[in-house]
């Protein structure tokens, strides 16, 4: 997943996508643990799609604090 395409969307979106990884990423966890994984770089992939994702998450929640000040 890019930084362009997780800018598109919404803020629900956006908080579903990183529920989704982070189940992912503990089925992922538990593959390994029990010997069933097949591809381990996807475990590195999803961690990188998450800290994207919850770096989107923070930039956000930075903007709206900017605009309420702003607006104060």
């Amino acid at each position: 997943m890019k930084a362009e395409e997780i800018r598109a969307f919404a803020d629900t979106e956006l908080g579903q996508k990183v529920k989704d990884a982070r189940v992912e990423l503990f089925n992922l966890r538990f593959q390994l643990a029990t010997g069933q994984l097949d591809n381990p770089q996807r475990i590195k992939a999803i961690k990188h799609d998450l800290a994207r994702l919850h770096t989107e998450v923070r930039a956000r929640e930075i903007e709206a604090a900017r605009k309420a000040r702003a607006a104060s």
